[in-house]
């Protein structure tokens, strides 16, 4: 038998704003993370992410390359973001051309164990614990289910 290849998770090339909480252990590269942010235990973030201000990315969470995320936005435990749709068949291998982009908006909040497909989510959005969000969210409100739907609009701040 072999030696398995070893690889270390950590921090590196990270563009940190200012007053950032990181609980270890994390594997954050290339990313950036706005103002005032809090980054929970066992959260991985890939590169070509952006963070907004004053969000906080609770535990178990992992955010995938080509994902943006405004300020004020509250992202529970075990949340994940997809940016694959295997839209040959399986995965894309490598093929980043064929992965897509997620914008989430300021003031969203999407519940623990939610799946956040390649999607537009506009400002002042609750996503239900465990919904998976499928299609772009235009309209401020509570979203549950799979797909997740609209329950209940909200007033935009």
């Amino acid at each position: 038998m072999s030696e398995p290849r070893i690889l270390n998770s950590g921090v590196v090339n990270v563009a940190f704003g200012n007053n950032v909480t990181i609980v270890q252990p994390v594997n954050l590269y290339g990313c950036a993370i706005g103002d005032d942010c809090f980054v929970g235990p066992f959260v991985e973030i890939q590169k070509d992410v952006t963070i907004g201000r004053r969000c906080r990315i609770q535990s178990h969470t992992f955010i995938c390359e080509l994902v943006t995320i405004g300020d004020d936005c509250f992202i529970a435990h075990g949340v994940m973001f997809i940016n694959d749709l295997f839209s040959i068949g399986g995965p894309a291998k490598g093929r980043k051309d064929l992965w897509k982009s997620t914008r989430i908006g300021s003031r969203v909040s999407l519940g623990s164990n939610s799946t956040i497909l390649p999607v537009a989510i506009c400002d002042d959005v609750v996503v239900g614990a465990g919904s998976v969000v499928t299609r772009d969210i235009t309209e401020p409100g509570i979203y549950v289910g799979n797909p997740a739907r609209l329950l209940r609009r909200l007033q935009p701040a």
